[in-house]
Order: C-alpha cells, then structure tokens, then sequence
C-alpha cells in the first residue's frame, strides 16, 4: 500500500506473528507466463460466479483524514461499512471470458511507465522491472484482470504464487500500478491495493523499500494492516487488528498465500515482531 504524505507503504495495520512452519502449495496447473504477452491458462474453476454484492455507500479516497503530527491519518475506528469489506472491483484491464487463470510477463511499457512511479532516481532500472497481468478473483466472485509491477528475476515466480490465490479463489479486491500522485495525496486510509513495485522509502524510515525495487507485494493492504506502536496502516483498517476474527482476504498464518510466497523464497511481515506488516510479502526479506 502507498503511504502519502512520507512516501510510505500502504502496509495497513500489517502484522501478527507466527513461528510454524508452512508446507508447500499445492501445484497449479498453469505454465510459467512468458515474454511475447501470451497468456498462460489453468483449467477453469468450477465453482460458478457469485452475482455481485449490492456495493455499500462508500466511495473509497473519497474522505481525507485529520493529519498526525508525524504526518499520517488521525487512525479512527473502522467505519461499519468496511469491518467485513466486501467491495466491488472496478475493472482497469478487460477480464477473461473463460473464467481461467491468465498471466503475461513484458517489459514495462512506455504508458505503464509513465503512470507507475518509476523515476530516473529510483534504485532499479526501468530495463529491469517486469510488467504483469494476472487473473485473479474479486470479493464479488467474479473474475478479473490486475496489472503490477515488479522485479525482472522474481516476474515468472509471482504469476505462479497468485496463480495458487486463484486456485484457491482467495479473493482480492484491486490489482493495479500505483501512480506519482497517490504518493503525496491526502492519507484517507481505506485503500486495499494489491500491488508490487513502488518507488518510495521504507515506511518511517529514509532507506528505499522492498518495493522500489520491485522485490515486495502488499496483499490486500486493508484486511491484512501494517501496525507499529499506535500506528494503523490503512488507517482505518483497526477492526482487522483482531485476527480471530477471520474474514476474506485475510492473510493467516499456513495459508495459501504464505505458503504460496514461502514456496518462492519469500518472507511474511506477518511473523516479524515490530513492525507488523501482514500484508507484506518480500524478496528480500525487508
């Protein structure tokens, strides 16, 4: 997740630990995604599409929040429109029509580019990031197309980990590339973006994050929130500090997505002690 005001990782209230050991996913069906933009396919689900939800009267980075004094949102009870988030996913990237998992991997294109926030300053090369498209399924049971960014050497390994979440239907609510501008808007503290690359410091601190190097995903930033001392991360995302009070989306301890990510050589945020970032998932294990 993006941080505005200090350029920080929307990692929304992330984190609780866990110390047992995941085994690994289960294979999926689909083929590495490849280069030319051909979409890989897995055999379609069968469960048929759920009808889309009524959507709630909430517009998402409609209500900026009254700023902190260390610059982040005043962190507020979550609203009883989004303590059991169940949004619908507005489409940026036309959906399948088979209802299957589709993943491509290329070279970030110049309009991608242009909208992601990569700059001539960032730590990594634009040559050497890889733009992804991804099925996935949304919280209205249907399936969609995200997009992300991410490193060139880890590209074919995430298109197979959320091809597991697919799988599995784990569902996510948004997939897109962040852009310049969501890095210095005002912090609203409902965002729930699953996304990859984003050329910003490590929350709180000055050294470049995972993710400005394309090595890190936020998964479903607001169910699964960033917490460090008396900060939430969406802030509004508080009622998900209760990890008993398991709701879709969330990322648990053993679960397919951390034993997805683990499988690739990855690290859960979920299990550091301070911060926790649960919905952090790294290469590098920063």
């Amino acid at each position: 997740m993006v941080r505005p005001r200090r350029l920080v990782v929307l990692a929304a209230v992330v984190v609780a630990g866990c110390t047992s050991t995941p085994s690994a996913p289960p294979p999926v069906s689909s083929s590495p995604s490849v280069s030319s933009g051909v979409p890989t396919t897995s055999p379609p689900t069968t469960t048929t599409p759920a009808p889309a939800p009524p959507s709630p009267e909430w517009t998402v980075g409609g209500r900026p929040l009254p700023l902190r004094p260390d610059g982040f949102g005043q962190v507020l009870p979550t609203p009883p429109e989004l303590v059991n988030r169940h949004l619908p996913t507005a489409d940026v990237l036309p959906p399948p029509g088979d209802g299957r998992y589709h993943s491509t991997v290329a070279a970030v294109p110049d309009d991608v580019l242009a909208r992601s926030t990569w700059q001539p300053s960032c730590p990594v090369a634009a040559t050497d990031l890889r733009y992804l498209t991804m099925s996935f399924t949304g919280y209205d049971g249907r399936v969609h197309t995200g997009e992300m960014i991410v490193g060139a050497r880890v590209a074919d390994a995430v298109t197979r980990v959320f091809g597991h979440l697919f799988a599995a239907r784990f569902p996510i609510e948004e997939m897109r590339v962040v852009t310049p501008a969501e890095l210095t808007a005002p912090p609203t503290g409902d965002g729930n973006n699953t996304t990859g690359f984003v050329c910003r410091p490590a929350v709180g601190q000055s050294r470049w994050s995972a993710h400005a190097y394309g090595l890190a995903i936020d998964l479903n930033p607001f169910c699964n929130p960033y917490v460090r001392g008396d900060l939430v991360l969406p802030e509004l995302a508080s009622s998900y500090l209760d990890r008993a009070n398991v709701r879709p989306g969330m990322v648990e301890p053993g679960d397919v997505a951390v034993r997805a990510f683990t499988a690739i050589g990855w690290s859960w945020g979920g299990e550091w002690t301070t911060p926790k970032d649960i919905q952090h998932f790294t290469a590098t294990g920063d």
